[in-house]
């Protein structure tokens, strides 16, 4: 019990900034109209390549013998790149509705 009060002692300020973005970042959501939430969602996914620099960093300091960091690390590469990768494929299918159509040749 010590270690965790002697934990949130020590990280006051980033759990402070952690609860208020919290706060702030509902505020902002729910003042989107939902025509914009996919789009608005989708940008943020790509956001989320940090998760891949982040996992790339714990494999290349996790030592040779330390197999649950390397396969947790693997684990967050391949699912923070899905992220990615899955959130441009939904702002593309989404600019996609708002294209106008080319009207068809008759012959």
């Amino acid at each position: 019990m010590d270690q965790i009060l002697d934990f949130l002692i020590k990280n006051k300020a980033m759990i402070y900034m952690l609860v208020l973005s919290i706060f702030v970042g509902i505020e902002i959501i729910s003042k989107v109209p939902a025509v914009l939430h996919t789009p608005l969602m989708s940008g943020a996914n790509a956001i989320h390549g940090v998760v891949i620099v982040g996992a790339i960093l714990v494999m290349g300091a996790a030592k040779e013998d330390d197999t649950l960091s390397l396969i947790l690390g693997f684990i967050a590469v391949i699912l923070g790149t899905l992220n990615v990768v899955g959130g441009f494929v939904v702002t593309d299918r989404m600019l996609e509705m708002f294209k106008k159509k080319a009207p068809a040749k008759k012959d």
